[in-house]
Order: C-alpha cells, then sequence, then structure tokens
C-alpha cells in the first residue's frame, strides 16, 4: 500500500483545458516517485520533471545508507576512530538533522544506522528474523546518537564509534524542498510532488486546490482526503511498508532507540505541514519522534516539533486527530469513530 494517495479525482492524465498535466515516475529513495506539473508548456513542464528526478538520483546516490556512497564513507571513518571531510552540503544537511533529532529528543535519530542494520532493514528486501538480543543490548550500551556527532566547517568526527548514520527518515523531505525549489525556478508555479507518500503541493491544478489521499494502514484506500494550500505538505510514517512478520508479529522498520525495537503501539502517523522554507523537511521529520513517543507522549511531541495537525492510527485501530487537521479532513464513506483531541 502506498502512505498516500494522490486524488486527481475529475481530472485525468490526459488534461483537459488550458494547462495539461505532465506526469513522470521514477523508483528512488527505496520507493515510488511521482512528479506532476501543470503548465502551459508541456516541453517546460517536462524539462523541469526531468531536472528534478536527476536531482533525487543524485541525492540517492550520495546519501545511501549501505551501497557505496558519500555517507558509507563517512560512516567507515567513524568506525575507524577517524575524522573526515564532508561537501559543505552534507555538512550542513547533518547540522539541520542534529537540531531536529535534539527537537524530539532524539525519537528520530538517523545516528541509528548499526540498529537499523541489526534489524535487516539494510535491505532492499527483508528476512524474516531477530537479530540476537545479545548484540541488540551491546548496542545499547554503547547508545550511538546523533548527538555524537562533531561537525567542524566541512570536517566530522564523532566521541562514539558506534555512530553510524543513516538519513533514510529524512531524505524524503529534503528531496521534497529541493524538488519545489528547481520547479520554482524552473518557472512552475503549479505541481505536486510525491515522495513515498511524502507530498507537497505548488500553486493549484486549474484553480482548483490539490486534494491528497491519507492511506488507512490496514485497509484498502484513503481513509480521508484533505486539499493541500499552495506550498503545503503532508507526509506519514507507518509500519506498512517497511517490515517483516514472523509469528504473527509484525516488525517494522521505526524503531525506538531507547528500547533497540520496534514500534508496535502505532501504526500510522499523519502530518500535515503549512507552508515554509523547510516544509517538506518537516513533513518527513516531525511524524517520526510523534510515532515513537506512542499514546502516553505522541501529543506533547506534536507541540515540541511545533506540529499541531496530526492523526495517529493506533495498534487498535483506533484514530486520534488533532483538532486542527480534523477541521479540514474529508472522511471517505461512513465517518470512522475517532476521538479529536486539542
Amino acid at each position: 500500500m502506498r502512505t498516500l494517495l494522490i486524488a486527481l479525482l475529475s481530472l485525468t492524465l490526459a488534461a483537459c483545458g488550458k494547462a495539461p498535466l505532465q506526469e513522470q515516475q521514477a523508483f528512488v529513495f527505496g520507493t515510488r516517485v511521482e512528479v506532476i506539473v501543470v503548465d502551459a508548456d508541456p516541453e517546460q513542464g517536462r524539462k523541469a520533471i526531468a531536472t528534478v528526478l536527476r536531482e533525487f538520483d543524485r541525492m540517492h546516490r550520495t546519501y545511501h545508507a549501505w551501497q557505496p556512497s558519500e555517507l558509507t564513507g563517512v560512516n567507515a571513518a567513524f568506525a575507524a576512530g577517524r575524522s573526515h571531510p564532508v561537501s559543505p552540503e552534507m555538512a550542513e544537511f547533518m547540522t539541520e538533522a542534529k537540531t531536529l533529532a535534539a527537537q524530539g529528543n532524539y525519537l528520530f535519530d538517523p545516528g541509528i544506522g548499526g540498529l537499523i542494520k541489526l534489524w535487516g532493514f539494510h535491505a532492499d528486501e527483508f528476512e524474516a528474523r531477530l537479530p540476537d538480543p545479545t548484540a541488540i543490548e551491546a548496542w545499547r550500551g554503547q547508545r550511538p546518537s546523533l548527538a555524537d556527532l562533531v561537525i567542524t566547517g566541512t570536517t566530522v568526527s564523532t566521541r562514539n564509534p558506534a555512530l553510524a548514520l543513516d538519513f533514510g527518515g529524512y531524505l524524503k523531505g529534503v528531496a521534497l524542498d529541493r524538488a519545489a525549489a528547481i520547479l520554482r525556478e524552473q518557472g512552475i508555479r503549479n505541481a505536486l510532488i510525491n515522495i513515498g507518500g511524502n507530498v507537497l503541493a505548488l500553486g493549484s491544478k486549474e484553480g482548483r486546490k490539490w486534494r491528497i489521499g491519507i492511506q488507512h494502514p490496514r485497509q484498502p484506500g484513503p481513509l480521508a482526503t484533505v486539499m493541500l494550500d499552495d506550498g503545503e505538505a503532508i507526509g506519514t510514517s507507518g509500519d506498512y511498508q517497511r517490515y517483516f512478520e514472523l509469528d504473527g508479529k509484525r516488525y517494522a522498520h521505526l524503531i525506538d532507540p531507547r528500547t533497540g525495537w520496534p514500534v508496535d503501539h502505532t501504526q500510522a502517523v499523519t502530518v500535515l505541514i503549512p507552508a515554509g522554507a523547510k516544509t517538506g523537511t518537516l513533513s518527513d521529520a516531525a511524524s517520526k519522534p510523534i510515532f515513537v513517543a506512542g499514546p502516553d507522549g505522541w501529543r506533547a511531541m506534536a507541540d515540541k516539533m511545533q506540529t499541531p495537525l496530526v492523526m495517529r492510527v493506533d495498534r487498535d485501530n483506533r484514530i486520534f486527530v488533532t483538532e486542527a487537521l480534523n477541521k479540514r479532513l474529508e472522511y471517505i464513506g461512513k465517518p470512522p469513530e475517532i476521538t479529536v483531541v486539542p
């Protein structure tokens, strides 16, 4: 299932009217990517989309967590106890990630690449097996975190050789912001960018707001739809894309760094982020600590991440939604039983 469904509803890709739709899809960042442009000049739209997809491919290769990349070079240096030079882009990326990780009390922590690898999620296909519990406890004893990362200009180092960086829970959002910037530079004012369910809207669809569907984590089709204003983004963290099942239990890639085990109290968290300089980035990064915080902490964490528009589906299919987001949702079919919270 896809995290979010793009609801083009009454408009087909054949397009009609003054501004035809240009769409292209690709597979990058380990997920399906779609870029849709509405522009009167089809050739301009196609060129803009191609530029975006080339940038996505470059970012994918640069920041890949387990195939040879600039990032794996950094991790190898850390494991050997060495500092490592990085590009200005990567230094800025790491600095921003440190800020976001601290804001989320390190429940979202791109420094737990070693733990993600222990669980077998550094692969395109997952083997249904549990890691050695002693290995998890050994990792917890070292407790590597992005807090251990030292950035000095364009040189990075760490106090903890167990630190291994994995930006998989963050890169899609950064790529959304890059795509929006590229499209605007190319003169595109109306577009929709979807990276595995993290979606950013530019402008409108011939004067009508883009309508996005929010996927139910256990049922086919959307749970609800929401219309996005210019520059807004929506993102979901869910346990239904990257996971394996063993003895009837689901183990997803969303791991609580405090315990070393995948989260099992939440199925999905969706956030809607208002337009801003880092809208796409926050649509990816903000949902993670809210997801991990769980039933007793998710609402407080949403406040801490300055994210008032949130929906959470727990392991028992109960739906909790903040009042601010609930006002904007249109539920599909019979409205589900939900708990609206301030």
